[in-house]
């Protein structure tokens, strides 16, 4: 017997600015049947395909130390140095480079309300570096 993860909950000031935000950020759409409206303290993003979903639900108290969890994004059209100026576009906050004279390596970034997450190089640039 095994266990799969139904959801990623993710605890939220505003559960409907964050959900709209990693809409933007992922590409994801919301249940057309009970879709996410300001004030709803629990909001929920599907994937495109539904195989991934992401719970914002409203906490009293902000992040207040590092994550224990966070999310590695890869680009999927485009490179990371593209995906990167969008996010910060879109409000991401640049926390950490960690970027290698080679290539590799990563950024982290915070979304607007603080929670780090990284962005890494796409699956072309992967296959070009070999």
């Amino acid at each position: 017997m095994t266990a799969f993860i139904s959801h990623t909950t993710v605890d939220s000031l505003d559960a409907y600015a964050q959900s709209r935000w990693w809409q933007n950020v992922l590409d994801y759409v919301e249940d057309p049947e009970d879709p996410n409206l300001p004030g709803h303290e629990e909001c929920m993003i599907f994937s495109r395909d539904g195989r991934h979903r992401l719970l914002f639900i409203e906490v009293p108290d902000a992040k207040q130390i590092k994550n224990r969890i966070h999310f590695d994004l890869r680009p999927t059209e485009d490179n990371r140095e593209t995906e990167l100026a969008r996010l910060l576009e879109l409000g991401a906050t640049q926390v950490a480079d960690r970027r290698k004279p080679d290539g590799g390596g990563w950024v982290v970034l915070a979304d607007p309300e603080g929670n780090e997450f990284c962005i890494l190089r796409s699956e072309a640039e992967l296959r070009a570096a070999q």
